[in-house]
């Protein structure tokens, strides 16, 4: 991963990422520039404190509440990438992100930037999946997800995620209710991608937790289904 992104590295951001990586700091100074009132420094901080953590999380960890913080500003791309970077902090430092919730359940919901949503789901899927509380408490936002965006195009990328979630240390109250969410899609997705993936998790649900035909959810209704794949 770390390759394909050094592909896209501008030649600023490959002279900041050196730095940062030789000088403890000028990570501090970086992280600080989250809270600068200039967008593009927040942006720019933003990015290559997603770079370093596809290169070595671990020197975000002393940072961890200052990403969190960062959760609240007012432009999408800062925040996907601080959610990009704690989503890589999941694994091993899951209680300490956990202030991240509700940072990033608004995130999810945002109207503007389908980047920012998916980037969102995604650190909810991980974070929920290490811990059955933790997956308890996601949940009930990721069912309101999986009905908002069904049919959307990052949908596609989101299952990928809800698959992680899926394979995760979830309940099992919670595992038949995903079960049953995503019951229609796993007999009559349409597209072969979402019939697929859908099944692929209802697979592992059932298998996992024997499950006995679990009861099929409705999803909410939306305007217009049409353009579902």
């Amino acid at each position: 991963m770390a390759d394909t992104t050094d592909q896209e590295l501008s030649i600023e951001e490959a002279e900041q990422l050196a730095k940062v990586e030789s000088d403890g700091s000028a990570l501090a100074a970086l992280v600080e520039d989250l809270s600068s009132s200039s967008r593009r420094k927040r942006q720019f901080a933003a990015r290559v404190v997603g770079l370093v953590a596809h290169r070595e999380p671990e020197m975000l960890t002393p940072h961890i509440d200052e990403l969190v913080d960062a959760l609240y500003r007012p432009e999408a791309q800062t925040r996907w990438e601080v959610l990009d970077a704690l989503c890589l902090l999941v694994p091993e430092h899951a209680k300490e992100v956990g202030g991240a919730f509700e940072g990033a359940e608004s995130a999810l919901f945002d109207e503007l930037s389908s980047t920012l949503r998916l980037s969102a789901f995604r650190f909810l899927c991980l974070w929920g999946a290490t811990d059955r509380s933790r997956a308890k408490k996601a949940w009930p936002i990721l069912d309101e997800a999986i009905q908002c965006y069904h049919g959307d195009l990052e949908y596609r990328d989101m299952l990928g995620s809800l698959h992680e979630y899926a394979l995760g240390k979830i309940p099992g109250e919670v595992a038949e209710e995903l079960a049953g969410r995503i019951a229609f899609d796993a007999e009559n997705g349409k597209g072969s991608y979402l019939k697929a993936r859908s099944h692929e998790i209802y697979e592992t649900l059932v298998k996992r937790f024997k499950l006995d035909a679990p009861k099929r959810r409705e999803r909410k209704a939306v305007a217009d289904d049409s353009d579902e794949e």
